[in-house]
């Protein structure tokens, strides 16, 4: 899993090269010059997101929720797009030709995203998840010296106390005013509202303690002005937008579709659904004919493949441990790919660590910050291995097991980190990619699907417990595939789905929780894309590996996928088809 960058749209800047001393291809310079159109509008209505990416002169401004916003964004969308066409049919070079491609549909979906949010559903917004993640990307281990100045600023812009700003709570409790009165609109999920205001005091503490932390002087003001206006408009929720919320998770048809395309599927879901349901049945055949091995291995008493995974749960790291025992197998994976040329390994080192209580709260799972794509002075993305999100009310005798025991250091490791997200993206930063092929085509079917495949890579070389957790882990994305759209479709109960993730996948009971939220309230369809994409990059291996035969060489194929950026998986399999393998075929 890796913490999506949001990218709305936003601002020009200099694009600066991985390594200064390299100039980039021709075709990347032009590619790069088209994409600053869309970048252009992406700072300026999520400067946040500017940020992200590396922009520079955004470090102060805030997410533009005025009056108006939408409407204003979307005709943007729309003369890029006329830009983009004309552009498109006088393009000659394939790269450049395939990167317009794939800014067209990124404008596509974003007015189509626009326009379904304007018609079906009720705009409130998480104003201290917004504001704690703003402040984290300019106070985060990567985070510049410059950046951690310019945090006050932006700080004070969140409470509107900065010059030309105004309130970012009062903003959003405007454009949710506005829309109230229409009651054809659907209002939030009433369980998620009510779960996002009890993390919102943990997002204030957390910016408190990355002001003390980076020594950020002055900020008294803005610090107390947050936490009061955080704490009015949290009244303000449970007294107006609460009455409006449902206890229906599910969305109109229409916009679950458009999740689905929004993380690249490109398939029914019941087809989807069947092919999961098939991959789950035999990874369990898979993971019970492994569990008497890992029981002679780990000392364990033999039996079904649920018992044996439960004695391994048993064997949890105690947290001053986790970071020094992801480490050393870091060090063994690294030897793998290298003696079996898996794949070419970054040259940067992987940096992982612990996360604090907030980003617990915005993110519960391990997951992979990504670097800076833009302007990259050497920041690296950073494995976070977090520790759960515990109730508000401070028990934490619901404590998640799923990523601190032994045995799984391996496949989150393959993941997260090498040959998995860090990998890809270190690889993007060094080698150099098109912007567009790093940001616009930044899904989550050909990220998600690279790292699943990643973690098959590296499977037959683990120790039989790392390898059984890889299928425990496998069978979690395959559950992930027919219970995400079973629910949203209506075909199957949350009780149901509860029981089938804790009795058959084997998840704790609040990672269970986590993943049905995730399903019907923080990211509806998104939690598909993993086993979609594996998929997509399975089929594509077999087909390269029958046309080449014994021509076929494991380490060229991963390198070459690795070099495309995040190409969709139907422009993956076209560069595969027409480049990759008439070149093995002429040597």
């Amino acid at each position: 899993m890796f913490r999506r960058l949001t990218l709305a749209a936003a601002a020009t800047f200099a694009v600066g090269a991985a390594h200064a001393d390299t100039a980039p291809p021709a075709w990347i310079a032009r590619s790069n010059a088209d994409a600053q159109i869309l970048l252009d509008i992406t700072a300026r209505y999520s400067p946040e997101s500017a940020t992200d990416i590396g922009v520079k002169g955004f470090d102060e401004k805030t997410a533009d929720l005025s009056a108006g916003a939408d409407e204003r964004q979307r005709a943007d969308l729309v003369a890029a797009r006329k830009t983009y066409e004309a552009r498109l049919a006088d393009e000659k070079d394939p790269n450049v030709h395939q990167d317009l491609q794939i800014l067209i549909r990124q404008i596509d979906s974003s007015i189509k995203g626009i326009d379904l949010n304007r018609k079906y559903l009720l705009p409130w917004y998480e104003a201290g998840q917004m504001i704690f993640s703003g402040e984290f990307s300019l106070l985060n281990a990567e985070s510049t010296p410059e950046q951690n100045k310019a945090a006050l600023g932006r700080l004070k812009c969140y409470v509107g106390i900065a010059p030309g700003c105004k309130a970012l709570v009062d903003e959003a409790r405007a454009r949710t005013t506005e829309k109230l009165g229409d009651k054809a609109l659907l209002g939030p999920v009433k369980a998620d509202v009510e779960q996002k205001l009890g993390n919102t005091e943990r997002y204030v503490d957390g910016i408190r303690k990355l002001f003390a932390e980076k020594k950020i002087t002055g900020g008294d003001e803005a610090l107390n002005t947050l936490d009061t206006q955080l704490k009015a408009y949290n009244a303000w929720v449970k007294t107006t937008v609460l009455p409006r919320a449902r206890t229906d998770f599910r969305l109109p048809e229409p916009l679950y579709a458009y999740n689905l395309e929004q993380v690249g599927l490109d398939i029914a879901p019941r087809d989807l659904i069947a092919r999961a349901e098939l991959e789950f049945m035999e990874t369990t055949y898979a993971l019970q004919s492994l569990a008497p091995v890992v029981a002679k291995a780990e000392g364990l008493p033999d039996g079904d493949y649920r018992d044996v995974l439960k004695a391994l749960k048993k064997k949890q790291l105690p947290k001053d441990k986790v970071v020094a025992t992801y480490e050393a197998v870091i060090g063994k994976i690294e030897d793998i790919i290298r003696t079996q040329r898996i794949a070419e390994l970054p040259k940067r080192q992987l940096a992982m660590r612990l996360a604090s209580e907030a980003e617990n709260a915005r993110t519960p799972a391990p997951h992979m910050d990504p670097p800076p794509f833009v302007n990259n002075t050497g920041q690296r993305g950073t494995f976070v291995l977090t520790t759960g999100n515990p109730p508000a009310n401070g028990d934490r005798s619901q404590a998640y097991d799923d990523f601190t025991f032994e045995a799984a250091a391996w496949t989150l490791t393959a993941h997260e980190g090498r040959p998995g997200h860090e990998l890809q993206f270190a690889a993007m930063v060094e080698q150099g990619v098109s912007l567009t092929r790093s940001l616009f085509a930044f899904n989550s079917v050909n990220v998600e699907g690279w790292a699943l495949y990643a973690e098959a890579e590296m499977v037959p070389y683990e120790p039989p417990a790392g390898q059984f957790v890889a299928l425990q882990f496998r069978l979690l994305r395959a559950a992930r595939a027919f219970l995400d759209p079973m629910l949203n479709l209506g075909m199957i109960t949350r009780d149901r789905a509860h029981q089938i993730l804790v009795h058959d996948v084997g998840l704790s009971e609040p990672m269970a929780r986590q993943e049905l939220d995730r399903y019907t309230m923080n990211s509806p369809g998104q939690a598909t894309a993993y086993f979609y994409g594996y998929l997509r990059i399975l089929q594509l291996r077999a087909e390269t590996q029958i046309a080449l035969g014994d021509r076929f060489d494991r380490k060229a194929f991963n390198d070459f996928l690795i070099a495309q950026g995040l190409l969709p998986p139907d422009l993956l399999a076209e560069a595969v088809r027409s480049r990759f393998i008439p070149s093995q075929l002429k040597k």
